[in-house]
């Protein structure tokens, strides 16, 4: 394995989107909205290309702005259809992601026509080449992606930190909140938008698929481990990262073991968050699979003592 500068910046780069992911996703995952981050990371794509259509360009302002809209429109359209549709909030998740999805990549294959876009980058990303689009600061050139997935990063820790209270509250008691004065409602909306700006961000780095695991799999394996908030968010964060560390190693590494050429990165880190879930499910001292059928096989034995001891009295 030789390891390159550029192989650095795709771990921070990785690392940084995880973690950014991870944040917003605790809150999805204890508002059992985990399917919420699977619809805006698929419905921004008709925000992607109208945006394309539109300015025939891919100026990464026009990009995000027009995705950030469609997942802040998506958490509406949700709601709407929830609320005056009286259809469940997992059917109108449903609904409006995959109308929207399939919208969004009728018009990518119109604009793929006129500009230089991707289809297959749109959904799995280009993580390895991102350390090649820079952004001189301070004398160094840093990737955009790296810059960009920064800032949300920590957009989202200041929000977290000044709103923790709240989204707290909100998140296991929401009519509680309301009758103390924290607008269950503009919480949900809030949390929707961190949402959306978080996917969007991520959007070019890994695509809309592998942000799902982002959002998801590393909060999910933080519930199995604590069931504190506090350590729930930054367990998720230090699970986020570690995959994308672990699933980098892994993208240079494993295909020589199976006889591949390659992998892909975004893959991996998916791969690797998935593999760490499993070993919180399969040992976590609360959850764990096998810590309880442990637990349940040392205290059989201490009943049947017991039974014993009380029979022979």
């Amino acid at each position: 394995m030789n390891w390159t500068g550029f192989d650095t910046w795709i771990v921070v780069i990785g690392a940084l989107c995880a973690a950014a992911c991870a944040l917003p996703g605790c809150f999805l995952v204890l508002r059992k909205m985990s399917m919420m981050g699977d619809a805006i990371s698929h419905a921004v794509l008709p925000g992607l290309a109208i945006a394309f259509l539109i300015t025939g360009t891919r100026a990464s302002v026009a990009m995000f702005l027009g995705a950030a809209i469609a997942g802040v429109l998506t958490a509406l359209f949700t709601q709407w259809i929830t609320r005056f549709g009286n259809v469940d909030r997992g059917a109108a998740m449903g609904i409006v992601f995959t109308t929207l999805f399939a919208i969004g990549l009728l018009l990518i294959r119109q604009a793929a026509d006129h500009v230089d876009l991707d289809p297959g980058c749109v959904l799995y990303g280009a993580i390895e080449l991102t350390p090649l689009d820079t952004i001189a600061l301070g004398g160094f050139d840093i990737p955009r992606a790296a810059l960009v997935n920064g800032i949300v990063l920590l957009l989202n820790l200041v929000i977290i930190g000044l709103l923790y209270k709240e989204l707290k509250l909100s998140s296991f008691d929401p009519d509680l909140a309301d009758t103390l004065g924290y607008s269950s409602e503009f919480l949900h909306y809030l949390l929707m938008t961190m949402v959306a700006v978080t996917t969007v961000a991520a959007f070019e780095s890994v695509g809309s698929i592998i942000v799902i695991a982002m959002l998801i799999v590393p909060p999910a394996t933080a519930l199995l481990l604590t069931h504190d908030l506090f350590k729930m968010l930054i367990i998720a964060v230090v699970a986020a990262v570690l995959a994308a560390v672990t699933g980098h190693l892994g993208a240079l590494v494993v295909p020589g073991w199976l006889g591949f050429e390659s992998t892909t990165t975004s893959g991996m880190i998916a791969l690797a968050a998935g593999l760490i879930f499993t070993l919180a499910w399969l040992f976590s001292p609360y959850e764990g699979i096998l810590t309880r059928r442990f637990r349940e096989g040392v205290r059989e034995p201490d009943s049947l003592s017991a039974n014993t001891n009380t029979k022979a009295s």
